[in-house]
């Protein structure tokens, strides 16, 4: 007959956790990757509100009457700028879309333009959406 005192050996935390251990490890993947994808898009987001096109933009949209007669005052950004903003040798260009929203209505920011020592806009336009117009923020 065998002792009843002999010692019960145990698992070890691997042995008894492993089916916890891998679908944890995958979500963790799945969260860093996410966070990676965001952190880009922020970075990304941030050099484009960082330019000087996007800030002087922005105050023309705000310092535009009609605009501001359209949606409302203040007007901000309403989700993320895409576009690009490039520099090659001492030449910036710009090519940016900015969702913009005021009290009374939604409207998208378009930005053309090139820096050669002075920013020269080719287009710098609001499309509203309630009423489908474009008003050109170049012209006085």
């Amino acid at each position: 007959m065998e002792d009843s005192n002999e010692l019960i050996q145990r698992k070890s935390w691997l042995n008894r956790n492993w089916k916890w251990l891998i679908p944890s490890g995958c979500l963790t993947l799945l969260i860093l990757f996410g966070l990676f994808i965001g952190g880009i898009f922020y970075e990304v987001t941030s050099i484009i509100k960082d330019s000087e096109a996007y800030k002087e933009s922005m105050t023309a949209v705000q310092n535009n009457k009609l605009v501001v007669e359209k949606l409302g005052s203040p007007i901000k950004t309403d989700g993320m700028v895409s576009g690009t903003v490039t520099s090659n040798n001492d030449v910036r260009t710009c090519d940016v879309q900015v969702p913009i929203k005021g009290p009374k209505g939604k409207g998208t920011l378009f930005v053309v333009g090139e820096k050669r020592g002075k920013w020269k806009y080719s287009e710098m336009s609001v499309y509203i959406e309630n009423t489908k117009e474009k008003i050109d923020l170049l012209q006085k």
